[in-house]
């Protein structure tokens, strides 16, 4: 449920990607606001807000200042076969298990 209608933009993209980073989120939170107000599905996954975005030019995301790896915040590897994996987020170790042998995962480094 969206808590307020105010629209919230990274300073930080309009340094990096300048004007027209800002008309893409204008865009893009406004495509959110249409939606919800009318009912719809207003979240990024909800069929209504992909099609109205790619309608009007809306960008679906916006566009990364770092790359992937720059954001990597933490690093697993499977006990049992040694695949590394990088994530932003942290992982449930209880939940998850390697995707190549059903391996547990043991967390290698934290960054933050």
């Amino acid at each position: 449920m969206l808590k307020s209608h105010h629209i919230e933009i990274n300073p930080k993209q309009y340094e990096h990607y300048g004007e027209q980073a800002l008309k893409d989120i204008i865009k893009h939170e406004l495509c959110h606001y249409h939606l919800h107000l009318k009912g719809k599905g207003y979240q990024h996954r909800d069929k209504a807000f992909k099609e109205l975005s790619s309608r009007v030019g809306a960008p679906r995301y916006c566009t990364p200042i770092q790359s992937y790896e720059e954001r990597v915040n933490y690093i697993y590897r499977c006990k049992n076969c040694g695949h590394l994996y990088r994530r932003i987020r942290k992982v449930n170790l209880r939940q998850r298990v390697c995707g190549h042998c059903r391996g547990n995962l043991l967390l290698l480094k934290k960054y933050k």
